[in-house]
């Protein structure tokens, strides 16, 4: 009888260390799901941010533009200015 309840306990330590590799497996796929869902996330964020960066340059370039149109018109006043002082003379 001794013999054969050694046995039962031996086999419900195996069966109780099985059920713990299969909560530590469980745990580990949570952790990964977890941290894969983080790296999606970050994803998201970086392409939020590399949205922005566009918008950012395409406001700058606008800005470009605009600075140009305005260098101009002050090119063309300072012209007017010119040929109204050469009239003067």
């Amino acid at each position: 009888m001794a013999k054969k309840k050694k046995v039962a306990k031996k086999k419900t330590a195996k069966k109780v260390a099985k059920k713990a590799t299969k909560k530590k497996v469980a745990k580990k796929k949570k952790v990964a799901k977890k941290k894969v869902a983080k790296k999606a996330a970050k994803k998201k964020v970086a392409k939020k941010k590399a949205k922005k960066k566009v918008a950012k340059k395409k406001v700058a370039k606008k800005k470009a533009a605009k600075k140009k149109v305005a260098k101009k018109k002050a090119t063309k006043k300072k012209t007017a200015k010119k040929k109204a002082t050469k009239k003067k003379s």
